[in-house]
């Protein structure tokens, strides 16, 4: 089978409105890849900088997958969260990018959206630090069949992160990058 070691780090959360953020953070692959060794999902930790509205996580990613087809090719998905001082926690914004395709380090952008508020409650909820609007389902975030169906408002911020891939047997295969 071809193998794809994925190792590297969310360095940071950029430009969101919001303090006291952290990231969730998970894998998607198709039926047809497996996790071998390695974590597929996780959270980083709290990071509060008020300053220059910049969270720093340096939250470390270390995943080996193999493969038998390309169909469903890695995305990461990344959801920012907020807490405040009675420790609750909102998303804050949803954002996905697919893993690239070529070995190599990789420094990605990945653009965040938030869901807009469904009525006036949830609305004034949202302005006043009550939380956001979540996803009841997980895969509506990644799953470009059924994102229509989200109304969403406009880009929240941007995650950053560093990703360096190495590709084994994928030649074998018959897949040149």
């Amino acid at each position: 089978m071809a193998e794809l070691h994925i190792i590297g780090q969310i360095l940071d959360a950029r430009d969101f409105e919001e303090e006291n953020l952290l990231c969730k953070w998970s894998f998607q692959t198709g039926s047809t890849w497996k996790v071998i060794e390695g974590v597929a999902e996780g959270q980083t930790a709290t990071d509060a900088n008020r300053v220059e509205k910049c969270s720093i996580f340096s939250h470390p990613l270390d995943l080996h997958l193999s493969t038998r087809a390309l169909q469903g090719w890695p995305k990461l998905h990344v959801e920012i969260w907020t807490s405040n001082a009675l420790k609750q926690c909102w998303p804050v914004g949803f954002g996905v990018v697919h893993v690239p395709s070529r070995p190599g380090v990789h420094r990605l952008t990945v653009p965040t959206w938030r869901i807009a508020p469904g009525n006036v409650w949830d609305a004034v909820r949202e302005k006043f630090h009550g939380g956001g609007v979540a996803v009841a389902r997980k895969e509506l975030i990644h799953s470009a069949a059924d994102r229509y169906k989200l109304s969403t408002t406009s880009s929240a911020g941007s995650v950053t992160v560093e990703l360096m891939l190495i590709f084994k047997n994928f030649k074998k295969f018959g897949v040149e990058f």
